[in-house]
């Protein structure tokens, strides 16, 4: 199978979204496909806009793949494409995260950049013939801007399964003091990190909070995150690692009792899965797909964004109670043990891709509309 990858940059960026697609390039080439990453260049949002009209992209895009896989990431600049595209017989988008998601909308109705958003992310979606999402919840807002065949294959984990056992993961939870809590992710306004902060500035027990990803992504979030740190008094209680390599971040997650990443917005929420394979209880956003693994009250909690009151009352229970925290672990072990991994989800979408360019062949040639770009007559001679 002849495979196209278009993404922003190239596949050596830090996010959960980026290891997602290179774990998808790696098992196709394990299976002797044929891939080939098509690097869009990173630009403004209105740049990016601006690609559409772009006669050398869509020379790049518009080549005999079997399949052309678009991350989904990409869409301002693949809006005006996609439905114009004849020589890849099928093209499918797999979508991390939706930009104009339900929550962003009902919070940003008047704001003219996000109905703008959301029409170009509509116009996308509507033009390709698949989409292969992360989570269920991801799915369901897919079809809320689009009716095309999708697939839900959730990411692994980095350890694929438990990566500590149950004895340790009790003993650390019964006689390590004060609290210990992680936040992993990039320091960015989606991910809620001066939320956290607040949480824990209201709580009344004893903590200490490790920060952990790149501090380079919005240097003015940043500042701003640590303008909060010093003002409330916190230098010595919170510690900003920055990014750090896999083989660093091992120990740092064998040492923590929670993970507190309460984002405005998840798609899935790699982060909670990988902090559970330690037996690390998640604190995570109960928008978007972490609810579908994490259980309130079972093997984590999920907070509404915002809820700073709830993540300081959640941080007082688990240090006070030790016994509740050493069972929360425990069955974060256990989600972890039984979460697909990422074979099986990788093998899943490479069925799916096969299925896809079967069909459209089969489509194209008894001339069948199924949707898609063959739906998009008027576009297909379209060469501006």
């Amino acid at each position: 199978m002849h495979v196209g990858l278009v993404v922003y940059g190239g596949l050596e960026e830090t996010s959960g979204g980026f290891r997602y697609d290179r774990r998808l390039v790696a098992h196709l080439e394990r299976r002797d496909d044929d891939v080939e990453v098509v690097a869009l260049p990173w630009r403004s949002y209105p740049r990016h806009l601006l690609d559409g009209f772009s006669p050398s992209i869509r020379t790049r895009l518009d080549r005999p793949f079997d399949v052309l896989v678009q991350d989904e990431l990409c869409h301002p600049s693949l809006w005006r494409h996609v439905d114009r595209l004849d020589r890849p017989a099928a093209v499918v988008s797999l979508v991390h995260l939706l930009r104009s998601g339900r929550s962003e909308r009902s919070r940003h109705r008047l704001d003219p950049r996000r109905i703008v958003d959301a029409s170009v992310e509509r116009r996308y979606l509507r033009g390709v013939d698949a989409a292969i999402c992360t989570s269920r919840d991801t799915r369901d807002r897919v079809a809320e801007l689009a009716d095309v065949p999708t697939l839900v294959a959730p990411p692994g984990g980095r350890a694929e399964g438990p990566a500590l056992d149950d004895d340790r993961v009790e003993t650390r939870a019964r006689t390590i003091h004060p609290l210990r809590i992680a936040f992993l992710g990039n320091v960015i306004p989606r991910k809620g990190l001066p939320t956290l902060l607040e949480g824990l500035r209201r709580a009344d027990c004893a903590w200490n909070l490790t920060v952990v990803g790149s501090l380079e992504t919005d240097p003015a979030h940043r500042e701003s995150v640590l303008s909060t740190v010093r003002e409330s008094g916190l230098d010595d209680r919170v510690t900003l690692t920055g990014e750090v390599t896999d083989e660093e971040l091992e120990p740092i997650l064998e040492r923590q009792h929670v993970l507190a990443v309460p984002s405005t917005y998840e798609g899935f929420g790699m982060a909670y899965l990988e902090a559970m394979e330690y037996g690390v209880v998640p604190i995570a956003s109960a928008v978007g797909g972490a609810g579908e693994f994490v259980e309130h009250g079972r093997n984590g909690y999920l907070v509404e964004p915002g809820a700073a009151g709830a993540i300081a009352d959640i941080v007082d229970r688990l240090a006070a109670n030790r016994d509740e925290l050493a069972a929360l672990g425990a069955n974060a072990l256990e989600t972890a043990a039984s979460h697909p991994t990422w074979e099986e989800s990788m093998a899943s979408v490479r069925r799916f891709l096969k299925e896809q360019a079967t069909r459209k062949r089969r489509d194209r040639s008894s001339g069948t509309p199924s949707g898609g770009r063959l739906e998009r007559g008027s576009h297909r001679g379209d060469r501006s």
